[in-house]
């Protein structure tokens, strides 16, 4: 229809899907004021039209009279073109925009509509623990440019140029959704929607917040440290958990950042930690321990294995390269003195350590010089180590202790 009026302007402003909806609506039910009018939506009115179920709505509001007329269903041309029986196989039909949650608990077969962008399919792919090795993609099905093809699982949104007549057709999930995670991960990409103060967030200005948050869950974690092994103290573990969720939160809004530019999600953030602990803990994982191969005898024979893998996958030339410089100045001791014992360097004979501290001190008690105390105090480092000692840790139990006798 040479005059028909097309709602790409919505789409364009709308900040999110519901919002696009809710504005074309609006400005149906004030065009239908003057007189007659006919909207015209690809497929049945009937089958995931938001903007078909907000007018019908507005009608049992009194707010518009509507009348739908039917129309061949989108999923017609889908069963054809797949070879399905959808009845045989049990297949559920899914929004895209609402499958976190939509499709939480489900093993499949799905057929998911709306798949309008990267954002969505990224959503999806990061909603399944597991997902298949391919899915299908059904692409403006009755229009002259239809495709349907087979993509990989973890292609998805990269390989996929989707848009608003973009179907997915999933066979099957290995496992259910992770519930949780979902909801979780649902409610931080609504909270990036709709908060103003979420939405204009950025990894620079959230650097901060993580820095709070994770001196918060060190300052629980240090009360902790205070109790005896095994000990269970109630209101510290709910404290712990609640530290841990805000902490959780950061990393998941980093990601949702990432998936926003469709760099990553937070699936990839977990997949990427995952595959790197595999990779270090040979041991565990590789060929050699289903054999029986003995790997490292103890923790500091684990460290020292750790810190040889990352070097080579990182091709450092250095056992200090990487060291973090932002580490505050214990730690920072404490991590330089373990690389170099990775390397086959430094003192670890503890008498050794215990004479080189005693002339030590007493060269910074005559010399009285920065630099004479700032090697006393890597030389304490290093005694605390030889004696399996957390520096930073023991001079945080030791100040909190002294705060007490203080009160």
């Amino acid at each position: 229809m040479p005059d028909a009026v097309a709602f790409d302007d919505e789409y364009e402003r709308g900040d999110t899907y519901e919002a696009v909806y809710e504005a074309i609506v609006e400005r149906l039910i004030l065009e239908a004021a003057k007189g007659d009018l006919l909207y015209a939506v690809p497929g049945s009115p009937l089958v995931l039209e938001r903007t078909v179920e907000l007018l019908r709505q507005a009608a049992a509001a009194g707010r518009v009279r509507v009348e739908i007329l039917a129309a061949m269903s989108f999923l017609d041309l889908a069963w054809s073109r797949l070879g399905v029986d959808p009845v045989s196989v049990g297949a559920r039909l899914i929004d895209g925009l609402d499958f976190a949650s939509a499709a939480a608990g489900q093993t499949g077969p799905l057929l998911v509509a709306h798949c309008h962008g990267r954002s969505v399919l990224s959503e999806i792919k990061l909603s399944a623990e597991e997902g298949p090795d391919t899915v299908v993609v059904l692409a403006r099905l009755g229009l002259p440019d239809e495709t349907v093809y087979e993509v990989a699982w973890d292609e998805l949104d990269r390989r996929v140029e989707a848009d608003h007549l973009t179907s997915l057709w999933i066979p099957e999930l290995d496992k259910p959704i992770a519930a949780e995670f979902l909801r979780f991960e649902e409610l931080v990409r609504e909270l990036r929607q709709r908060c103003p103060w979420d939405r204009v967030q950025t990894h620079g200005s959230l650097r901060k917040h993580l820095l709070e948050e994770t001196y918060e869950t060190l300052e629980v974690l240090d009360a902790r440290a205070l109790l005896d092994d095994g000990e269970v103290d109630a209101q510290l573990d709910a404290d712990l958990v609640e530290e841990l969720g805000d902490l959780l939160y950061q990393i998941f809004f980093h990601a949702r950042l990432g998936a926003e530019r469709g760099s990553f999600t937070v699936a990839d953030v977990a997949r990427s930690v995952h595959d790197k602990l595999v990779t270090r803990h040979p041991h565990v994982f590789g060929e050699g321990a289903r054999d029986g191969v003995r790997g490292p005898e103890d923790a500091d024979d684990m460290a020292r294995s750790w810190e040889q893998i990352k070097r080579a996958e990182k091709g450092r030339a250095s056992a200090m390269d990487g060291v973090p410089m932002t580490l505050p100045a214990l730690m920072l001791a404490a991590k330089v003195q373990d690389r170099a014992a990775s390397a086959g360097l430094g003192a670890e004979n503890t008498g050794a350590v215990v004479e080189e501290l005693a002339e030590r001190l007493a060269r910074v008690a005559e010399q009285q010089t920065g630099d004479g105390m700032g090697d006393l105090l890597f030389d304490v480092v290093a005694l605390a180590r030889c004696i399996d000692i957390d520096p930073e840790t023991a001079l945080r139990t030791a100040s909190m202790r002294f705060m007490e006798k203080m009160r």
